[in-house]
């Protein structure tokens, strides 16, 4: 883990942390449909929550993907778990696919930094030392 003050992406972060946020209040503003569900939809957003703070204060690409993961996991559990065609269902989907984007957007933002500052390391070293 890197410990740093502000990375471009962070904001990414942020944007998952509100996500997670809204995601919790969810069951409140629907009728919920079961108990599993609620449980389902509270123990996703504390976890996209958590992996989101963590990832503000200390990097660590595993965070990334582990969000990525969870916005995946909450797309397919409406049919895991039982809960299609239900309200929560499109809340569930909706807030999976924005999770899931922002977390592939910032993998491939620092994947593709670290490839930019690989090629102008190997483009210095390639230089001719005298013109």
């Amino acid at each position: 883990m890197k410990w740093k003050k502000w990375r471009r992406e962070s904001i990414l972060d942020v944007y998952n942390l509100v996500l997670a946020l809204g995601l919790f209040a969810t069951p409140w503003f629907l009728a919920r449909a079961t108990a599993t569900t609620d449980l389902d939809i509270w123990a996703s957003a504390a976890a996209i929550g958590v992996i989101s703070v963590a990832a503000l204060l200390a990097f660590a690409r595993w965070k990334e993907w582990a969000n990525l993961l969870l916005g995946l996991w909450l797309i397919v559990s409406p049919w895991v778990l039982g809960f299609a065609h239900t309200r929560a269902m499109h809340f569930s989907i909706g807030i999976g696919v924005v999770v899931a984007f922002l977390a592939a957007l910032e993998i491939w933002l620092v994947y593709d930094k670290e490839d930019e500052a690989r090629r102008l390391a190997q483009a210095e070293h390639d230089r001719p030392l005298f013109h």
